[in-house]
């Protein structure tokens, strides 16, 4: 267990302190998306109702072309499985986790978003707190921040004139952030080798445009693998 941090706070101080690396990615990102979804003609109620109800990212982003481009409802769904096939890989390895998580399963489920799953993903929570309420809040608090900047963003781009190009690099900035804490915080890091070699192999054998779910599929074998021997030799 983690002693969590800032000593001497309650959990819901913890759990701020521990989602504020995703706080700044959240809000720029969130802006972003609230802009590009004014720019295709539809106003901060859209912004709020998308980033309440359906909160991916990087779906969002691109629902805004779905939108715009008036694309047919089994479109939308194949690419909403396309480009969120990777949170199956997340559920697959929390299932432990949330088993117990009562009251809070649905949405720890629903808020289990790339940066919230690198939050949560060590299984570390607070000493004498609830975990499933801690994680409970961690997740709240991201969701906030994404509904937060989508709506400011929607706001802003009625009044400012502003340009996305090249906003999605600060998604890329969160991850390399997540993963330094993560290395940095844990002593074992074959996990993160695993991920990051997975990756890189699928990469050059599948391309840009479909090395994801190879990788996602790699990483999970292999390390469903090296928990087992490690479960032998115990």
């Amino acid at each position: 267990m983690d002693n969590g941090r800032p000593a001497g706070h309650g959990v819901v101080g913890k759990a701020f302190y521990k989602s504020i690396p995703v706080m700044a990615g959240y809000i720029v990102l969130g802006i972003g998306f609230g802009i590009l979804l004014r720019s295709a003609g539809y106003g901060v109620l859209w912004a709020l109702a998308m980033s309440v109800f359906i909160y991916a990212g990087s779906m969002q982003y691109v629902g805004v072309g779905l939108l715009a481009g008036g694309a047919s409802v089994i479109t939308t769904i194949l690419t909403t499985l396309m480009v969120n096939a990777r949170h199956l890989f997340y559920s697959i390895s929390m299932i432990d986790r949330y088993r117990d998580s009562g009251k809070y399963k649905p949405y720890l489920i629903f808020a289990l978003t790339d940066e919230t799953y690198s939050l949560l993903c060590d299984g570390k929570t607070p000493e004498g707190e609830d975990p499933n309420k801690y994680r409970f809040l961690v997740s709240a608090f991201n969701h906030s921040y994404w509904v937060a900047g989508s709506v400011a963003g929607s706001l802003l781009g009625t009044v400012l004139p502003f340009s996305a190009e090249g906003i999605e690099f600060a998604m890329t900035a969160l991850f390399l952030a997540s993963f330094t804490e993560q290395w940095i915080e844990n002593k074992d890091h074959t996990p993160a080798i695993t991920g990051v070699v997975s990756t890189l192999l699928c990469l050059l054998i599948f391309g840009a445009e479909r090395f994801l779910i190879p990788a996602m599929l790699l990483i999970t074998l292999v390390l469903t693998l090296l928990r087992k021997r490690t479960v032998n030799a115990a």
